[in-house]
């Protein structure tokens, strides 16, 4: 039987079975990041430009664009959410996909929950089971490749289950989504490509969610895909990409961000942070700033003068000039005011990268980084350090509400917080209609 019809019998079998008590608080708690990460994210510049574009583009509907007091179909508000989720950096990410699942999954759950009248507890297993899908095919390949290129694998997986899709036509909606995904492979990993860049596509997390609807809805109107496509020895670990569906728990699994940066810069970003603190360096002191790291930190564009507001979210250099410059909160959020500053450049500048061959061999499964800093004449060297929020070593519900307080700050009232605040704990209670309700009817915008 090909991988596709696989897939799609484990979602029509997870109809049948509640949720265990662990995943149905981590479901809830990527919701709550999820819902941080859009709404910190809701005047950036991808998001803006989704917004504009989408009454043009997709059909009409009511279903919300969230924070926006904007309506759409399932296609525009899956586009525009998962846009607004994705353009800080602020999402949950997957280690063994090497991707971000969230962005893309739960923006879709949420729209189709709405679409077809859910029940929290389906809503919530739609999200398990789309991170359960998405994370396995996205970790089975065999190549780097952008989170668009299997995160709609996980939307398919969401909104079939939601819309309690026949097998058949779920296996032809797989198959269809992987073959229309957004081609990412010039933007992969290895000395055949160029350093990844920043820009507001965002690894095609938005776009991969488009072509998930469309693909579900052409299957469900007699399109066929190349059902065979997952079955792909050269390009595809198969040895356990199904087997273990339903048993992982990948949405209890996903680390979490605290800088709205790309992963492979929250290490580095740890380790000067706490050397500053620990021995007082004052950024006009800094002679220069070296940093250890493995081979996917060094993928990146890292520009020590980015090319605007996106493109700072891919250079250790600069971000480590702002924490150096504004402190630990310079990234929580990013601000569109942080572009082109002349004494961030002069640090950025200052900043030597290189690549450690013990730090290498512990990629990708974990990301570390330590750095040195050398100031009046002293070197000060942090430990071997990993980012915050890593999956095994969780933040708290507690950290996550902490989280969103921070990033919210500059684009939703204290009120407007505490609001969004209480939905999200409702939905954690039992009941997402006060969460639905929120992000239809609160409008953002920055201070």
């Amino acid at each position: 039987m090909e991988i596709v019809r696989h897939l799609a019998a484990y979602v029509a079998a997870a109809r049948e079975g509640p949720l265990t008590a662990e995943l149905r608080e981590a479901a809830c708690r990527s919701v709550l990041d999820l819902v941080t990460a859009a709404a910190a994210g809701i005047a950036a510049p991808g998001p803006r430009a989704a917004r504009r574009v989408a009454p043009a583009l997709m059909a009409g509907g009511a279903l919300p664009i969230w924070f926006a007091g904007q309506g759409s179909g399932l296609a525009g508000a899956v586009w525009c959410n998962a846009a607004a989720a994705a353009a800080l950096d602020l999402d949950d990410g997957h280690r063994i996909a090497r991707g971000h699942p969230g962005a893309a999954i739960i923006p879709a759950a949420l729209a189709a929950a709405q679409d077809v009248d859910a029940t929290t507890e389906e809503l919530l297993q739609a999200i398990v089971v789309g991170y359960e899908v998405g994370v396995a095919v996205g970790a089975a390949r065999r190549f780097y490749a952008n989170t668009g290129m299997w995160s709609g694998y996980g939307v398919v997986a969401a909104i079939g289950f939601l819309k309690r899709t026949p097998e058949e036509i779920l296996a032809q909606a797989f198959a269809i989504a992987g073959i229309g995904a957004p081609n990412q492979l010039h933007a992969g990993a290895g000395p055949a490509f160029r350093a990844q860049e920043g820009s507001d596509v965002k690894e095609g997390i938005p776009w991969s969610g488009v072509t998930a609807v469309g693909a579900l809805l052409l299957a469900e109107a007699g399109q066929t895909g190349p059902l065979r496509l997952l079955d792909d020895g050269e390009h595809f670990r198969l040895d356990g990409l199904v087997d273990g569906l339903g048993r992982q728990g990948y949405v209890a699994r996903s680390y979490i961000k605290f800088h709205a940066c790309c992963r492979h810069v929250h290490a580095p970003a740890e380790a000067l942070l706490r050397l500053v603190a620990e021995h007082g360096i004052a950024p006009h002191g800094i002679d220069a700033i070296e940093v250890a790291t493995y081979s996917g930190a060094l993928r990146l564009a890292n520009r020590p003068r980015p090319q605007g507001f996106t493109d700072i979210q891919f250079s250790i250099p600069y971000c480590l000039g702002l924490l150096a410059c504004d402190g630990p909160d310079a990234l929580m959020p990013l601000m569109e005011t942080a572009v082109n500053r002349p004494e961030v450049v002069a640090l950025a500048e200052k900043v030597s990268l290189s690549l450690d061959p013990e730090l290498e061999a512990r990629f990708p499964a974990e990301t570390l980084s330590r750095v040195t800093i050398r100031a009046g004449g002293q070197s000060f060297i942090s430990p071997v350090t990993a980012p915050r929020g890593e999956a095994s070593d969780p933040p708290s519900w507690a950290d996550l509400e902490a989280k969103l307080e921070q990033a919210c700050r500059f684009v939703a009232t204290p009120e407007q917080r505490r609001q969004l605040l209480a939905a999200l704990r409702r939905l954690r209670a039992g009941e997402h209609a006060p969460l639905l309700d929120t992000l239809g009817t609160m409008r953002l915008s920055p201070a």
